[in-house]
């Protein structure tokens, strides 16, 4: 049989490790192969290397795809992201928590109805996969229907997907608020239905200390003691206001991480969306840890939130992710995202390398998430997410890549220039999807 067994033909480029920060890649931190092959089979990479070696290993019978001028990489990886918010991207721009009464609450408030979340969550899985990004860690909202919705779709399309419940039990609109204890228990029965099911994880959601009872924070805390395998999902240090909010709701906690910490909330599977405005020794209590900080840059700006100090994180020895934030992102790519990332670095005089930023996309964001045994790269076992990139996708990413010399150029032309349309074709679980 060949219906599950493809012989990919392209350009191949893979990490293997952290590529640092220079111009030129750390030794041993990537597989590249210019005229290379991927040998896929039962929804995992079985071989990877240059095109004529890996040719002869292959079943005579196999299916031979033709990427041949395309980039091969690992699907993209996207952190932290609303899918409940995919409709009101771009409304105008309020900062955080304005932004959250205006226009977040009210919307997610229409994810009581199962129809509503299912014909979303279908759209924004299609179109993320559209962008190339096969694997996210979502919030969905407060409602059990919108959670089932979206583990359903993302099960139909075979992908590997995080995702959780919203828990908050104040200072929302009550239509959105849990009863009490009913989170917890509504969040228990959706980790019996979809934790560990086929690709799928769950992650405890809490929105942000402020919007959730110490009472909540506690009994999410004892969940995630007792299930440690589970993820977690919150924001952190977004914005100015809500810092003070956070304050005059927790004055006994040290700082907004110390909440957090209390109820035992920061650990290796915990992600913490933005971390703009922390200290030094906030970072270095989040990374001994192990926790990371999902890098938000286009919602960052729209919100104008701040500027993230990515060297000072790495300096810590804290993880970090690179994430959309859809919906107060703007773009829905990775390669959105990369563009972004590199402008708020060029402000702080600490410009993203194409190397770095393709590494977090993929490979970083996969070990952030504890998922690198899996996905994130391409080796024997792998499994089989892809994205085939088009350099030559729209006439002026011709124009620019006709006129690249290295692999680090045309990387950055098209993170720089690249959207959804430089995305040729996304790869799930072994198989090209086609919608």
């Amino acid at each position: 049989m060949t219906d599950n067994r493809y012989l990919l033909r392209g350009e191949v480029l893979s990490f293997t490790d952290d590529p640092g920060e220079g111009d030129t890649p750390a030794p041993s931190s990537i597989n590249h192969y210019l005229d290379g092959a991927l040998f896929i089979e039962n929804g995992c990479v079985k071989d990877i290397g240059h095109y004529q070696e890996v040719v002869k290993h292959a079943p005579a019978n196999i299916q031979h795809v033709d990427y041949r001028g395309k980039l091969l990489m690992p699907g993209f990886i996207d952190p932290h992201i609303h899918y409940a918010q995919l409709d009101i991207m771009a409304s105008y721009g309020r900062q955080l928590l304005d932004w959250l009464n205006e226009y977040t609450f009210p919307e997610e408030c229409r994810f009581s109805q199962r129809a509503y979340a299912d014909e979303v969550a279908s759209a924004f899985l299609d179109q993320l996969i559209d962008a190339g990004t096969t694997t996210a860690q979502v919030f969905c909202t407060s409602h059990p229907n919108s959670v089932d919705a979206f583990f359903s779709a993302s099960q139909r399309r075979g992908m590997r997907m995080l995702a959780g419940k919203v828990l908050m039990d104040r200072h929302g609109p009550e239509a959105l608020l849990d009863p009490l204890g009913g989170g917890i228990i509504e969040s228990e029965r959706l980790i019996a239905d979809w934790h560990d099911r086929d690709r799928l994880s769950y992650s405890l959601t809490p929105r942000f200390a402020p919007t959730s009872s110490r009472e909540q924070l506690d009994a999410t805390g004892g969940v995630l003691r007792n299930a440690p395998e589970l993820y977690l999902q919150t924001h952190l240090s977004e914005n100015a206001g809500e810092i003070a909010w956070v304050a005059e709701l927790f004055p006994d906690c040290q700082d907004y991480l110390a909440v957090y910490e209390h109820f035992d909330l920061v650990g290796p599977r915990s992600t913490f969306a933005h971390g703009i405005h922390l200290d030094q020794n906030m970072r270095r209590r989040l990374a001994e840890r192990g926790a990371n900080i999902a890098f938000c840059p286009s919602s960052n700006l729209f919100l104008g939130s701040g500027l993230f100090d990515r060297l000072a994180c790495r300096d810590a020895g804290l993880k970090i992710s690179l994430a959309s934030d859809i919906g107060a992102g703007t773009e829905l790519s990775g390669l959105g995202s990369l563009k972004a990332a590199y402008q708020v670095g060029q402000l702080l005089g600490q410009p993203l390398t194409a190397w770095q930023g393709f590494y977090q996309l993929t490979l970083g964001n996969a070990r952030a998430l504890h998922l690198h045994h899996a996905i994130g790269h391409f080796a024997p076992g792998s499994e089989a997410d892809l994205v085939v990139l088009d350099p030559a996708a729209t006439p002026l990413l011709k124009r620019r890549t006709a006129r690249t010399e290295s692999l680090a150029e045309r990387l950055f032309a098209l993170m720089i220039l690249g959207d959804e349309r430089a995305v040729h074709a996304t790869w799930i679980n072994g198989q090209e999807y086609q919608g």
